[in-house]
C-alpha cells in the first residue's frame, strides 16, 4: 500500500501513515544525485524526489529537511519557526523548515544562495541575481541551485537546456531565472528570462517583465490600495525583491513603494500577502542589511538630506511585516533596527536632522521586539498567530482606563462575559437634548447596539452553565426552555466546503429534539444568526455565523457556517470529531459586526452633520454645496403641461420658488420639497397615505437633474439611496428609473423587480468587466487570485466530497484500496458464494456488506421459507389539496438579511458527480449508482427501506476494528455481520484521517486567496460605484458595503423608512463628505426593532435619529393630505395618533364594498386564543375561520383575489389562516403579518387582531405605531376582528372603538347583504353563519334556465349572472353507441367512447372477458391466470396476458450432493448450483457440545464450526469469562478496570498491571499513610467522624479521611437506615460509600466484612479475588480506607495473572525460537500464500503474547510447514486439473487454519489433522499419476487411481479406516507402476546395475524418460536416436544433447562420472587422511 508505512534503514517500523507521501520507503541519509526528477501532484504535497533524495519526512541529524512525504507531504505540514538548520553540503538544504513543509503541490526547504550557507560563490548562490532561492515555497525541490545555475547558463548562451527539463523547472515554480520554488505551492508557469519574450506584458504593468525603477516610481504615485494589489500579484516585483545586487536609489523606491502599499485600509489580506513575500525575501535578510549598514558612511549630501524620509519608510515596512508575523519575523527585523539604530545615531552625529517621532517610532519597534523575544524564549511565541493579544497590549499600552474606550471592546462575547456576573457600563440613548460630545455619542450608541446582540447570548449561556453545574445530564437540558437563546446538541462538524466567503463547514445537530419545529416559519437558525460552539462547559469556545440555510437540510439537522477569523486559529488546533454544545441568538449578527465595526472606526472628527445629530442645534444651514451656487432649474420636475413657466431660480430665497401646483404638489408637499432641499440636514414625516414616497422622488429627480450643483468642479460623486427594506428600494428605484435610464446600481438584498435586474450590482459588474472598466492592475491581479482559488478549490472540492460520502453510504472498493491490506484486498475479490448468474457484480463491497441482490434473494426466500403467503400491501398516498402560497417568515427574513454581490458558484452538480464515481450505494437514495438496470437491482419497497437504516445505524456506531483484530483476520468472507462493519468502519477512518490531513493546509491556503480576492473585488466595486449616478441599499447592504461607502462618498444620502431604522446604521451609512442627508418616514408607523425589550424600554434603543431630532424640536415637515383611505378609515387615524390629517378629493368617490352593509366595521368576540410551542406566537382559530370565510364571501362577490389582503399580528395566525385556505379557492389573496405590509396598500383589508386571553394581555396591539400601520392598509373597505373586551383598556384603542360606536360600525355580528335580493340580510357572528350565503347571496334558488335546456341548481349567487362559467353537473341524455349505452358523465363534460364492460371472447386465448365496450378483444390483456405449463412442469403464476413466471417457486424436494433431502424452490433445478444445505450438523463435538452449524456451514462435517457454548465462568479479574467453550480459560480481553487517585491501566485486563509508584494519597487530618500507592498502607482507618457539611446544611454520616458520602441522615433517611447488617438505624451509625458501585454501608460492618478471609465452597483452600460489595457483588477496586485489602488482592491476582500469561523470559524465548524455526524453513515456505508468512509474523512480533496464545501460533506453524510441502510437491511433480483442484483443496485447508476463531481446540485438531492425512495421500497420488501420464502408462493403473479418488473425493469426514484403505491401494499401484518409473522392480534393478560393474554417473535418459548407459569415462562424446522414441541422446565434447539428464533413479549418481571432480560427489564425503 503505497505510504502506508515508513521504515528505517535497520528495519524499525514507524507509525502508520496513509499521506501521499509514501513513494520512498526509507528514512535516513541518502547523498544527492545528479539527476533530478520532480513529481507535480494536485494536492496539499506530495512525495516527489528531488536530486534523487528520498523525501519522506524527518531527515536525519546533520542532513536536509527539504523534502517531505508520509503525513508530512500531505497537508499543512509541521511548522518549525524555531529550527534553522544549515546544510552541510551543496546538494542539501539550508532552512528546510522555516517555512514547515511545503505550501501546496512543491516541497519545502531552500536551495540557491541558502542552500550553500554563505559561501561567496555567484554560481552556487543561484547562478545569477535573479536566482536567489531554490523552493522556500515549494516549487522547487532540493538543490534547486542546480536549476538556477542551468538558467543562467541558458541566458548566457553557454547551456541548452532540453525543453523537457525547462517543462520540469517551470512545474517546480514560478521559473528556472527565479530561483523561487513558487507561488505558494504547484501553479504551472511558463519559464521566463531576458532571452525569451514575457507571456503577458500585460500592458507595461510589472506583471510579466522585470520591474524597472521606472515602473516602480509610476506606482509609488498610484494610490495605496492599487500599489498593494500590483505589488503583491506582481511575479516581476517578487523577482525583484530576490536580486543580489540591487541600486541604492532602487532599494530606496522599493521602501517607499512598500511603505505607500501598507497604508491601504480596504485591502487587509492583500496586504498581509505582500508583508508575508517581504518577510521571506533576501530583499528583507540581505538586501535591506547591507542598505542599511551603510547609510553612516554615505558621503553624497544629496541621499543623505533623503535619509530621514527613507527612514520612515524603513520603519513603517519593517513595523507592519513585524506586527503581521512577529514570530517568523521577529529576528531578521531585529538585525535591521539595530542597524538602523547605529546608523541613526551616526546620521544625526554627522549633521543630518533625524525628527524625534522617527526615533520615537524606531523605540517602539525595538520595545516590542524584546517583548517578543522575552515570549519567544518563554515558549508562548510559538506562531505569527499568537502575536493577536501581545500587539493589542503593546500598542495600546495607555493604561487601565483606556482599555474601557469603546474602540478597544472586542466585537465577540468574551469569556469573562459568560462566567463573571458584571453588568455592562450603559448609556441610554439622549432622546431629549444633546450628547456631551461625538465620542460620548458614538460610545453610547456602540455599547447600546452591543449588548443588543450579546446579552440574550450571555443570559442564555450562564443559565446554561449553571444548569450544567448543577450536573443536569443532556436529556434533561433537551426539555429546558431557554428564552433568550436556542440550544442544540451533538453537533458535529462535517466536510469543508469552498464558498465565495471562504472555507465554510457543514454541521450535524440533534433534531430530535426539534420536532415540533415548522422551520418555515421559524426564526431558528436563520442566515446571518451567530452560534456559540463549545465541547467543555464554555470554558473555550467557537463563534460562527450561518452562511446558507437550505430548508432541507435544516430539517435533517444541517447547516452550513463559517468560523471567525479567531476560531479558525483555535478549530486547527482541536479534535472536530467532538461533539458540541451549540447556542444561538437569532439576531442577525452581520448586520450588528459590520456596524459595531464602522462605529468604532469613525473618527470625532470625522462625522458629519454633529451640528445637529450630537449637539441638536435647530439652526439648520444649507448644504454646503449650495453656498458657493443656489441656482436651481426644475423644468423636468414640474407638471409637463406647465414645464414651460419654469424658469432658473435662486433656491435659498422664498420668494423666487414656483407655484405648488406648477410641481404637481400640495401644500404640505411642497413644503417639504423645499425643504429637503435647502436644508443640509431635512426631515419629512409621512402619515399613511399622504405620498411620502411621492415626495422623495421628487427630491431625487430635482437633485439628480441639477446635479452641477453638488458635483462641479469636484471629483464625480453619486447620490446614495438607503432604505429599510428590499421593497421599499425596489419601489423608490423604480421611481428613479422612471427619468433616469442610466446610472443606477442597485446593492443588497433580493430583487424581486424585473425593471431593476439590469441595474444589480452583479448584473452591472458583468457589464463592467466586459466593457474594460476594470482597471488594469485589479483585471491582472483578479486573474492570478482567481486561478489560485480555482485550483485550491478543486483540491479541496474532491477531498470534501470524498469526507461527505464516507458518511452517505457505501464507498466503492477502489476508493479504500490503499487503506485495505493486500490480503483482504485480494479476500474481497472472492466472495464466498456463488452469485446468481443473472447477476454481474459491480461493487463486491455491497456485497461483502450484505446489502447486494445475492444477500437479498437469500434473505427474501429465507422469508419465504418463514411465511409462503404473506402478501404486501401498498397504501394509497392521499395528496391533500395544496394551499395558498404564502412568503415563509424565513423567507422574508433571509431576503433582508442575504447580500447578493455577483459571484455564483455552481459546485452542486461537481458534488452529485464525484458522488456516483465515490459511492457505491447512497443511503439516502438506496439505489446501485452505475451499471445496473432495474431488472438487476429489484428490492421492495420494505427491503429499500431496511437498506437505509442499516447503513445509516452502522455509519453512525463509532466502534472501529483494532489493527490487530484486523491482522488475524484471514478471510472478510467468514466474518460476521457485525464483524464486517467494523472492519469496514476502520478502512473508512483511515480514509477519513487521509483526507483530513490533506484538507488543513488547502483551507488555510484557499481562505487567503479568498480574502484577496475579495478585496480586489471590493476594490472592483469601488471603481463601478464611483461611476453610477443613484447608489441603491437596504440598511443591511450599506453595514456590510461601509467600506465601499467611506471609499465612495456619495454627498447625497436620501434614507426612505428612517422611522425603521436604527440610529448607529444611519450613523454607519454616512461619511465624511456627505454634504446633504434627507430622512423621510414616520415614527408614528414602526419603529426601529431591538432584540432586547430592556434596552428599548430603558435605554430607548429603538428610537432612531429621525424620531430623536423630531422630539428635539429639530425642523422638519408633516405631509397632511392623505390619497389612501376612504374618510371612514382615515377617521380612525385622525385625531387619534395624527393630530391634523386631511383627505384627497380623490378619496371621496369610492364604490362601497359590495354584499356588505358597511365598507368598515369591527367585529367583536371573547373566544381565547391558543399558545403556539415553538417561539412566542400566538394563534385565535376563531378569528382565523371567520375571516377565511368572509374573504370567501367577498370573491363570492365578484372580486378578484388581487384585490383582498388579510393581514394580522403574529405569525402563528399566519400560518393557522394558510392551512385553512386551498389554493385552488384563495389564490392570488394576499396574507401578511402587518409588520411586513408597512408601505402597501390594498382595496379590501380583512384584519385579525388575535389576542383574546384571561389575562388581558394585549402584546404588540398596544403598540400605537403597530396600531396605526395595521389600521391604514386598507383603500375602500376595513374589516376587523378582535376582542373589544381586553382591547378597551389600551387607551388608544378605547378612543378608536368610541368613534367606531358613533358609527355604528362596531358590534357582535357583521350584517350582510344579498345584492340580488336586497331586503335578505344576514348577521354573521362566526364562521358557521356564512353558511346561510352559502354562494354569496342567499339561499334563494337561482332557477336560471341554461343552454342545455337545465336549469341551475345554485342558490342565489352574484358572480356570474350569465352563467357563462357555470357547469351543469345533471346526468348526461346522451346515447354512445348501438347498443343504447347512455353516456356515464356530467352533462357539461364532453361525452367519451363507450366505457360499459360487456362479455367478449378474446381471440388469442379464446377466454371470456368483460371488455369495454368500444374496445377491439384483440387489443385487451388477458387477466384470467396462465394455464401454460413451464419447462418444469409446473403450472405458470403469471396472467394469460403476460410474460410466465422465469423462476417457478413451487417447493420441490431435493436430494443434494451431501445426501440430505430438503424442500426448496424449483428454479435451482436450472441453476449450476444447489441450494445451500440446511440440515443441522447435531453432530456431538469432541468437547461435548452439540455441533450448532448447518451441513453446508460445517461442510459437511470436515470443518466444523467453532463451539458457540459461553463459558461464563468467573476468571480471577472477577469478569466472566467471554471466550465460547473453552478448557482453559485464556486472559481476559476486556479493558482493566484496576484503577487508582492517581492513574489508570489502560491496558487489557489479562495482562499484568504495572503497580503505581505515586505516594500514597491516603491522608486525614489525624494520621497518613507514608507507603507507596500500591503499597498496603501502614496507618489503620481512621474512626473519626467526618467534620464536613453537607450541601443541604446537615453533617457528613462518613468517617474522617474518606470521600463523603452523597446521602443525608435526615434527607435520605429510609435509604441510609434500611437495615443490612443489623446497625444502620443507630443514630451514632457512620458510613461508608463504595465508589464501584455507589452503595452505602455502616463503617463498622463493612471494616469487619473486609477483615474476613474468603474461603472456597470446601472451605479449604483461600479463594483469590476482590472483595464484593456486599449489597451488589460489585468488586472493590477504588476505596482509600481499604487501600490495603484492595492492594493485597491484586498483588495476588497479578501473580497468579503472571502463572496463566506465562513469565516473561520464558515467552520471549520460546517466541525467539519459533522465530528462528520459521525462517529456517523460510524456502520451503515461499509455496505459502504472503498472507500465512504475514500472520505468524505478526502473531510472533504482537507486543503482548501469552503462552496459550504462544501454543496457538506453534500448532498454526507446524500445520503451515505441512501445507507447504503439500505445495512444493504440487508445484514439482503435478500437472494440469489435478494440480489446479489440489491447490484449491489446500487453500480451503488454509482458510479453516488461519479462521480468526481458531483456538486449535481438539475437535478443530481433529479435523484439521484428518484433511491434512487426505491432502497427503491426494499428493501422492496425483504425483504418480503425473508420473504414470510422463511415462505413457496411465492406462495400467487407471483403475486403481479411480477407487482411489472416490475415496479422497467423498465429501464426507476422512476416517481411519479410509486412510487404511487408501494406503493399501496405493501399495499395490507400486506392483503395477514402481515409483521409479524404470519399468522394473527395484530387485531387478539392482541386478542390472552390478552386473554391468559400472561407477556412478553413467546412467542417462533421454527427453522422455528412456534409460541408456554410456561407458569408458562417462561422458557424452558422440550422439545417436533412441531405439524407444528417436529422440537425440548422447551428445558432444562431454556435454549431453538438449534434454538429456543424469539417470539418478539407476545408481543413485548426481552428476556425471567423466569429470574426476563431479564424480567424487557420486561417492559421498571421502576421508582425505587415508
Amino acid at each position: 500500500m503505497d505510504g502506508s508505512a515508513e521504515y528505517t534503514e535497520d528495519g524499525e517500523s514507524k507509525k502508520k501513515n496513509y499521506g501521499r507521501g509514501g513513494n520512498s520507503r526509507f528514512r535516513g541519509r541518502r547523498r544527492a544525485s545528479s539527476e533530478c526528477k520532480i513529481r507535480v501532484e494536485r494536492g496539499g504535497g506530495h512525495s516527489g524526489v528531488a536530486d534523487g533524495t528520498a523525501a519522506t519526512g524527518r531527515a536525519g541529524p546533520g542532513e536536509d529537511r527539504g523534502g517531505i512525504g508520509g503525513r508530512r507531504g500531505v497537508g499543512r505540514g509541521q511548522r518549525r519557526p524555531d529550527v534553522r538548520e544549515r546544510s552541510i553540503t551543496g546538494s542539501q538544504v539550508g532552512r528546510g523548515h522555516e517555512r514547515g513543509t511545503c505550501r501546496g503541490g512543491g516541497i519545502s526547504g531552500r536551495g540557491g544562495d541558502r542552500s550553500l550557507g554563505r559561501t561567496g560563490d555567484r554560481e552556487r548562490r543561484g547562478g545569477d541575481a535573479r536566482s536567489g532561492r531554490g523552493g522556500r515555497r515549494g516549487g522547487m525541490a532540493p538543490g534547486a541551485g542546480d536549476f538556477a545555475r542551468h538558467a543562467a547558463r541558458e541566458r548566457s548562451g553557454s547551456l541548452t537546456v532540453p525543453a523537457d527539463q525547462r517543462d520540469q523547472s517551470a512545474r517546480g515554480g514560478r521559473c528556472a531565472s527565479r530561483g523561487r520554488g513558487g507561488d505558494r505551492g504547484a501553479r504551472p508557469r511558463a519559464p521566463q528570462s531576458r532571452s525569451a519574450p514575457p507571456s503577458d506584458t500585460r500592458g507595461g504593468a510589472p506583471h510579466g517583465r522585470r520591474m524597472t525603477y521606472t515602473m516602480l516610481a509610476e506606482l509609488s504615485e498610484k494610490p495605496p490600495s492599487e500599489v498593494a494589489i500590483t505589488l503583491s500579484s506582481s511575479p516581476a516585483f517578487q523577482e525583484l525583491l530576490e536580486e543580489r545586487d540591487i541600486r541604492h536609489d532602487l532599494v530606496q523606491l522599493v521602501c517607499s513603494a512598500l511603505s505607500r502599499a501598507f497604508q491601504s485600509r480596504v485591502d487587509r489580506r492583500t496586504v498581509q500577502h505582500l508583508a508575508g513575500v517581504v518577510k521571506d525575501s533576501g530583499f528583507l535578510r540581505t538586501i535591506l542589511p547591507q542598505y542599511v549598514g551603510g547609510m553612516s558612511a554615505e558621503s553624497d549630501p544629496t541621499r543623505r538630506e533623503q535619509y530621514p524620509q527613507h527612514f520612515d519608510n524603513l520603519i513603517a515596512v519593517l513595523s507592519k511585516v513585524l506586527s503581521i508575523f512577529p514570530a517568523s519575523s521577529v529576528q531578521a527585523v531585529s538585525v535591521l533596527v539595530v542597524l538602523l539604530r547605529a546608523s541613526l545615531i551616526g546620521l544625526r552625529d554627522s549633521g543630518v536632522d533625524i525628527a524625534r517621532p522617527t526615533e520615537e517610532k524606531l523605540e517602539d519597534i525595538q520595545a516590542l521586539i524584546q517583548q517578543l523575544q522575552e515570549r519567544s524564549r518563554e515558549g508562548s511565541l510559538r506562531s505569527d498567530r499568537d502575536h493577536l493579544p501581545l500587539l493589542s497590549d503593546q500598542l495600546d499600552n495607555e493604561g487601565e482606563e483606556e482599555l474601557e474606550n469603546f474602540r478597544t471592546i472586542p466585537i465577540y462575547p468574551t469569556r469573562e462575559e459568560y462566567h463573571e456576573n458584571k453588568t455592562p457600563y450603559l448609556r441610554p440613548n439622549a432622546t431629549t437634548g444633546q450628547y456631551a460630545d461625538t465620542e460620548t455619542y458614538l460610545d453610547t450608541h456602540f455599547r447600546l447596539l452591543r449588548e443588543d446582540f450579546v446579552r440574550p447570548l450571555r443570559e442564555g449561556i450562564q443559565r446554561l452553565i449553571c444548569h450544567l453545574d448543577q450536573g443536569k445530564n443532556t436529556q434533561q437540558l433537551k426539555k429546558e426552555r431557554f428564552d433568550d437563546i436556542s440550544v442544540y446538541f451533538d453537533a458535529k462538524l462535517e466536510s469543508p466546503l469552498c464558498t465565495r466567503s471562504g472555507i465554510a463547514y457543514v454541521i450535524k445537530f440533534d433534531v430530535k429534539p426539534l420536532k415540533f419545529v415548522r422551520w418555515e416559519n421559524s426564526k431558528k437558525l436563520l442566515y446571518g444568526s451567530l452560534l456559540c460552539m463549545s465541547c467543555d462547559f464554555f470554558e473555550n469556545f467557537l463563534f460562527a455565523t450561518i452562511s446558507e440555510r437550505e430548508l432541507k437540510d435544516v430539517k435533517k439537522g444541517r447547516i452550513q457556517v463559517i468560523f471567525s477569523d479567531e476560531s479558525k486559529q483555535k478549530l486547527a488546533t482541536m479534535q472536530t470529531n467532538r461533539p458540541f454544545l451549540m447556542v444561538e441568538t437569532s439576531a442577525y449578527f452581520e448586520a450588528y459586526r459590520h456596524v459595531l465595526e464602522g462605529l468604532q472606526e469613525v473618527r470625532g472628527d470625522e462625522l458629519p452633520f454633529q451640528r445637529y445629530i450630537v449637539e441638536c442645534s435647530p439652526d439648520v444651514q444649507p448644504p454646503r454645496y449650495l453656498r458657493g451656487n443656489d441656482m436651481y432649474n426644475l423644468e423636468q420636475v414640474a407638471d409637463p403641461k406647465k414645464k414651460k413657466k419654469i424658469k432658473p431660480f435662486h433656491c435659498l430665497r422664498p420668494a423666487d420658488w414656483p407655484a405648488k401646483e406648477t410641481l404637481d404638489l400640495d401644500e404640505s408637499q411642497m413644503e417639504a420639497f423645499q425643504l429637503a432641499l435647502t436644508q443640509e440636514l431635512a426631515i419629512i414625516q409621512g402619515p399613511p397615505g399622504t405620498g411620502k414616497t411621492h415626495v422623495g422622488l421628487k427630491i431625487a429627480k430635482a437633485l439628480l437633474t441639477n446635479q452641477g450643483l453638488w458635483s462641479a468642479h469636484q471629483e464625480a460623486a453619486p447620490m446614495l439611496v438607503v432604505c429599510y427594506t428590499n421593497h421599499a428600494l425596489d419601489q423608490f428605484l423604480e421611481g428613479i428609473h422612471t427619468f433616469l435610464k442610466k446610472g443606477i446600481v442597485r446593492v443588497g438584498g433580493r430583487s424581486n423587480s424585473t425593471i431593476l435586474e439590469p441595474f444589480l450590482l452583479k448584473h452591472q459588474l458583468e457589464i463592467f468587466r466586459r466593457g474594460n472598466g476594470m482597471p488594469k492592475h485589479l483585471r491582472y491581479a483578479f486573474k492570478d487570485i482567481l486561478r489560485d482559488m480555482v485550483k485550491w478549490e478543486h483540491i479541496i472540492k474532491d477531498h470534501a466530497v470524498q469526507l461527505q460520502c464516507s458518511q452517505k453510504g457505501v464507498l466503492r472498493e477502489h476508493i479504500l484500496q490503499k487503506f485495505i491490506s493486500d490480503r483482504h484486498w485480494h479476500s474481497l475479490e472472492q466472495p464466498a458464494m456463488p452469485i446468481p448468474e443473472w447477476y454481474q457484480v459491480q461493487s463486491q463491497m455491497v456485497e461483502w456488506l450484505g446489502l447486494g441482490p445475492t444477500i437479498i434473494q437469500q434473505e427474501a426466500e429465507k422469508e419465504a421459507h418463514e411465511d409462503m403467503e404473506t402478501d404486501d400491501h401498498t397504501e394509497a398516498e392521499v395528496v391533500a389539496d395544496e394551499f395558498i402560497q404564502i412568503i415563509e417568515e424565513a423567507d422574508l427574513i433571509h431576503a433582508e438579511r442575504f447580500i447578493e454581490d455577483g459571484f455564483e458558484s455552481n459546485g452542486e452538480q461537481e458534488e452529485q458527480q464525484g458522488e456516483e464515481l465515490i459511492l457505491a450505494v447512497n443511503f439516502e437514495k438506496v439505489s446501485i449508482q452505475e451499471g445496473q438496470s432495474e431488472q438487476e437491482w429489484q428490492i421492495q419497497a420494505k427491503q429499500r427501506k431496511r437498506i437505509k437504516l442499516t447503513i445509516q445505524k452502522e455509519l453512525d456506531k463509532e466502534s472501529d476494528m483494532t489493527e490487530a483484530e484486523e491482522k488475524a483476520i484471514f478471510d472478510i468472507w467468514h466474518l460476521s455481520m457485525a464483524d464486517r462493519w467494523r472492519l469496514y468502519r476502520l478502512w473508512v477512518s483511515r480514509y477519513r484521517y487521509f483526507l483530513q490531513d490533506q484538507l488543513q493546509q488547502s483551507e488555510e491556503e484557499y481562505q487567503n486567496t479568498v480574502e484577496r480576492l475579495e478585496e480586489v473585488r471590493l476594490n472592483e466595486k469601488i471603481c463601478l460605484l464611483r461611476s453610477a449616478k443613484v447608489i441603491g441599499m437596504t440598511t443591511t447592504g450599506a453595514a456590510k458595503f461601509r467600506k465601499i461607502l467611506q471609499e465612495v462618498r456619495p454627498r447625497l444620502v436620501i434614507v426612505e423608512e428612517a422611522a425603521e431604522v436604527l440610529e448607529a446604521h444611519t450613523i454607519t451609512s454616512l461619511n465624511p463628505e456627505c454634504q446633504h442627508l434627507i430622512l423621510i418616514g414616520d415614527h408614528q408607523q414602526l419603529r426601529p426593532s431591538a432584540t432586547v425589550y430592556d434596552l428599548a424600554k430603558r435605554y430607548d434603543l429603538e428610537v432612531s435619529m429621525f424620531e430623536r431630532l423630531v422630539k428635539n424640536d429639530f425642523p422638519f415637515v408633516r405631509l397632511n393630505y392623505q390619497h389612501r383611505m376612504r374618510p371612514d378609515i382615515a377617521c380612525l387615524l385622525t385625531p387619534h395618533i395624527y393630530p391634523e390629517l386631511e383627505n384627497h378629493p380623490s378619496v371621496m368617490d369610492y364604490d362601497n364594498v359590495k354584499g356588505i352593509k358597511t365598507n368598515l366595521f369591527f367585529l367583536e368576540h371573547s373566544h381565547l386564543e391558543e399558545n403556539l410551542r415553538d417561539g412566542k406566537s400566538h394563534e385565535n382559530k376563531h378569528e382565523a375561520m371567520f375571516v377565511v370565510a368572509l374573504c370567501r364571501y367577498l370573491l363570492m362577490q365578484d372580486y378578484n383575489p388581487e384585490q383582498i389582503t388579510i393581514l394580522t399580528t403574529y405569525s402563528g395566525q399566519l400560518f393557522c389562516l394558510r392551512n385553512m385556505m386551498p389554493s385552488s379557492e384563495f389564490a392570488g389573496v394576499k396574507v401578511h403579518v402587518v409588520d411586513k405590509y408597512q408601505g402597501e396598500e390594498n382595496d379590501i383589508v380583512l384584519l385579525s387582531l388575535v389576542r383574546s386571553n384571561a389575562k388581558g394581555i394585549v402584546g404588540f396591539l398596544s403598540i400605537p405605531n403597530r396600531v396605526c400601520v395595521a389600521l391604514s392598509r386598507a383603500k375602500k373597505g376595513l374589516y376587523c376582528i378582535g376582542n373589544s373586551a381586553i382591547l378597551s383598556k389600551v387607551k388608544l384603542w378605547s378612543n378608536i372603538f368610541g368613534t367606531l360606536k358613533e358609527k355604528e360600525q362596531m358590534g357582535k355580528a357583521l350584517t350582510l347583504c344579498c345584492q340580488n335580493h336586497p331586503e335578505k340580510q344576514i348577521q354573521a357572528a362566526c364562521s358557521e353563519d356564512f353558511k346561510q350565503a352559502p354562494e354569496g347571496g342567499c339561499l334563494t334558488p337561482c332557477e336560471f334556465r341554461l343552454d342545455c335546456g337545465h336549469v341551475c341548481e345554485r342558490v342565489c349567487h352574484p358572480y356570474d349572472p350569465q352563467h357563462k362559467k357555470y357547469k351543469c353537473e345533471k346526468n348526461c341524455e346522451r346515447k354512445l353507441c348501438d347498443r343504447g349505452h347512455k353516456c356515464p358523465l356530467a352533462c357539461h363534460r364532453q361525452c367519451p367512447a363507450c366505457p360499459v364492460k360487456i362479455e367478449k371472447t378474446l381471440p388469442g386465448c379464446g377466454h371470456k372477458q368483460m371488455v369495454p365496450c368500444y374496445m377491439d378483444p384483440a387489443d385487451f390483456k388477458c387477466i384470467a391466470p396462465c394455464e401454460k405449463s413451464l419447462q418444469c412442469g409446473h403450472q405458470c403464476k403469471a396472467k394469460c396476458g403476460g410474460p410466465c413466471t422465469i423462476n417457478c417457486k413451487v417447493m420441490v424436494p431435493f436430494i443434494l450432493e451431501c445426501g440430505h433431502t430438503q424442500s426448496d424452490y424449483c428454479f435451482y433445478k436450472t441453476k449450476e448450483y444447489e441450494p445451500n444445505c440446511r440440515t443441522p450438523c447435531d453432530l456431538q463435538l469432541k468437547c461435548g457440545h452439540s455441533c450448532t452449524g448447518t451441513c453446508y456451514e460445517c461442510n459437511q462435517g470436515r470443518y466444523h464450526l467453532p463451539c458457540s457454548y459461553q463459558c461464563e465462568r468467573l476468571l480471577i479479574c472477577s469478569h466472566k469469562c467471554r471466550e465460547p467453550c473453552t478448557g482453559e480459560c485464556p486472559p481476559c480481553k476486556l479493558p482493566c478496570e484496576n484503577v487508582c487517585i492517581h492513574s489508570k491501566c489502560k491496558k487489557r485486563c489479562g495482562q499484568p498491571c504495572a503497580p503505581c509508584a505515586e505516594p500514597c494519597a491516603w491522608q486525614c487530618l489525624h494520621q497518613s499513610c507514608s507507603k507507596l500507592c500500591h503499597e498496603p498502607c501502614d496507618r489503620p482507618p481512621c474512626t473519626k467522624p467526618c467534620s464536613k457539611m453537607l450541601g443541604c446544611g446537615h453533617p457528613c454520616i462518613g468517617l474522617c479521611g474518606d470521600k463523603c458520602p452523597n446521602k443525608c441522615r435526615v434527607c435520605d433517611h429510609d435509604e441510609v437506615t434500611e437495615i443490612f447488617f443489623g446497625s444502620e438505624d443507630d443514630p451514632e451509625a457512620y458510613f461508608i460509600q463504595l465508589e464501584d458501585c455507589g452503595h452505602i454501608v455502616e463503617s463498622e460492618a463493612m471494616d469487619t466484612y473486609m477483615e474476613m478471609d474468603q474461603k472456597s465452597e470446601d472451605n479449604e483452600q483461600m479463594v483469590i479475588k476482590l472483595k464484593e460489595c456486599p449489597r451488589c457483588r460489585t468488586p472493590i477496586r477504588r476505596n482509600l480506607r481499604y487501600g490495603s485489602h484492595i492492594n493485597r488482592s491484586l498483588a495476588e491476582i497479578e501473580k497468579v495473572k503472571e502463572k496463566i500469561t506465562g513469565h516473561k523470559i520464558d515467552i520471549e524465548t520460546e517466541s525467539n525460537t519459533l522465530t528462528v524455526q520459521w525462517e529456517t524453513n523460510r524456502q520451503l515456505l515461499t509455496h505459502l500464500p504472503d498472507i500465512c508468512n504475514e500472520r505468524v509474523q505478526s502473531q510472533l512480533s504482537a507486543s503482548h503474547i501469552t503462552a496459550n496464545e504462544l501454543v496457538v501460533v506453534e500448532h498454526t506453524m507446524l500445520f503451515m510447514e505441512r501445507a507447504a510441502m503439500l505445495l512444493k510437491i504440487q508445484k514439482e511433480e503435478m500437472t494440469g486439473n489435478h494440480s489446479l483442484r489440489f491447490t484449491d483443496k489446500v487453500d480451503v485447508f488454509l482458510q479453516w487454519l488461519l479462521h480468526p476463531k481458531q483456538k486449535f481446540t481438539e475437535q478443530q485438531v481433529s479435523d484439521l489433522q484428518k484433511e491434512l492425512q487426505r491432502l497427503t495421500l491426494l499428493a501422492e497420488l496425483n504425483a504418480r499419476c503425473t508420473m504414470a501420464d510422463q511415462r505413457q502408462q496411465i492406462t495400467k493403473i487407471q483403475a486403481g487411481v479411480d477407487d482411489i479418488r472416490k475415496v479422497l473425493d467423498k465429501i464426507d469426514p476422512f476416517t481411519e479406516q479410509d486412510a487404511d484403505k487408501v494406503k493399501l491401494a496405493l501399495l499395490n499401484l507400486d506392483e503395477k507402476l514402481p515409483y521409479t518409473g524404470l519399468g522394473i522392480s527395484d530387485k531387478e534393478r539392482e541386478m542390472v546395475v552390478s552386473a554391468l560393474k559400472l561407477p556412478p554417473g553413467h546412467w542417462y535418459k533421454c527427453p522422455n524418460g528412456h534409460i541408456y548407459i554410456i561407458t569408458e569415462c562417462g561422458g557424452a562424446m558422440e550422439s545417436r536416436r533412441c531405439p524407444d522414441c528417436d529422440a537425440t541422446i548422447g551428445g558432444q565434447s562431454h556435454a549431453l544433447a538438449s534434454g538429456n539428464q543424469v539417470a539418478s533413479e539407476m545408481d543413485g549418481a548426481q552428476h556425471a562420472a567423466w569429470s574426476e571432480g563431479n564424480n567424487l560427489l557420486n561417492y559421498g564425503q571421502i576421508d582425505f587422511n587415508d
